[in-house]
C-alpha cells in the first residue's frame, strides 16, 4: 500500500517505521516546508500534523479522492464541515483522538462504567491526563473523548479545566517531560473511590493503530471510527 504521511514529526516518523515493517511504501512526507506533490498516487493518507494545517491536509485529500486517517487534535470545531465535505466528495475518513487499541477498549470500559454510576449521585467524577511537554493542546483529544463518553451516559453536561459545578467534569491536564500519555477517570465518594486508568509506555501503540486503520479504510467510502476498525460494536 502507498501511504502519504501528512505531518512528519515524532508520530509521523514512528508511523513510517511501522508501515515499512508491514510492507507498505511511504510516497510523501508532508511538512510545513513541502507541498503535496505525489499525493495523488497514494492509496491512503495518514494525517498527524498541526491543528492549523489539518483541515487543509484533509480537504486536499478529499478533493482528489484519497482516503484519510487523521489523529490530529485541536481542530474538531470544524469536524462537521470536514465530514460534510467527505460525504459530498464520496470519500473516506476516519478520525480518532487516539489510535491505541488499548485506549479504544478503555473508551468502551469508560462508557460502561458511566452507565453503572449514572444513578449514584454520591459519587463525583473527575479526570486526569498527563502528556509530554511538546503536546500543544490541553486537554488532550483522548481526555475529551473520555469526557464526552461520560456525558453521553450520565447526568454530566460539560467538561472544564477549572471551577466545576455539579454537572461539570473537572479535567486536570498536566504536562510533564517524556510522558507519552496517561489518562485516569475517578469516581469519588466520602467513603471510597473507583479509578480506571490507561497508561501508554511509548508512541508505538498509537502508530501501529494508525497503520492498522489505514489498512482497513483503503478502498472504503464513508465516515468511520476505531470502533469500526476494531469491531467494538
Amino acid at each position: 500500500m502507498k501511504i502519504a504521511l501528512l505531518g512528519y514529526g515524532k508520530m509521523g516518523k514512528e508511523i513510517e517505521k511501522i508501515a515499512l515493517t508491514r510492507g507498505h511504501q511511504i510516497i510523501l512526507k508532508k511538512t510545513s516546508n513541502t507541498n503535496f506533490d505525489g499525493l495523488e498516487n497514494a492509496d491512503v493518507a495518514i494525517d498527524f500534523s498541526l491543528p492549523s494545517t489539518a483541515i487543509e491536509n484533509i480537504s486536499t485529500c478529499f478533493n482528489i479522492n484519497i482516503p484519510v486517517v487523521s489523529g490530529t487534535t485541536g481542530w474538531l470545531e470544524s469536524y462537521p464541515e470536514i465530514t460534510a465535505l467527505c460525504q459530498s466528495k464520496n470519500g473516506a475518513f476516519l478520525y480518532a483522538s487516539n489510535f491505541s487499541v488499548g485506549v479504544n477498549i478503555f473508551f468502551e470500559l469508560n462508557n460502561h462504567l458511566a452507565k453503572l454510576m449514572a444513578k449514584l449521585n454520591n459519587y463525583k467524577v473527575s479526570m486526569e491526563e498527563i502528556h509530554h511537554t511538546q503536546k500543544l493542546d490541553a486537554p488532550s483529544g483522548t481526555a475529551i473523548s473520555l469526557a464526552n463518553g461520560i456525558i453521553e451516559n450520565s447526568r454530566y453536561k460539560n467538561w472544564t479545566l477549572e471551577n466545576p459545578n455539579e454537572t461539570d467534569i473537572l479535567i486536570d491536564a498536566k504536562r510533564i517531560a517524556n510522558i507519552p500519555g496517561t489518562h485516569s477517570v475517578f469516581y469519588r465518594s466520602e467513603v471510597d473511590e473507583i479509578e480506571i486508568k490507561h497508561e501508554a509506555f511509548s508512541r508505538e501503540g498509537f502508530a501501529l493503530g494508525a497503520v492498522i486503520a489505514a489498512e482497513w479504510i483503503a478502498n472504503k467510502k464513508g465516515i468511520y471510527s476505531m470502533k469500526d476498525v476494531l469491531n467494538l460494536g
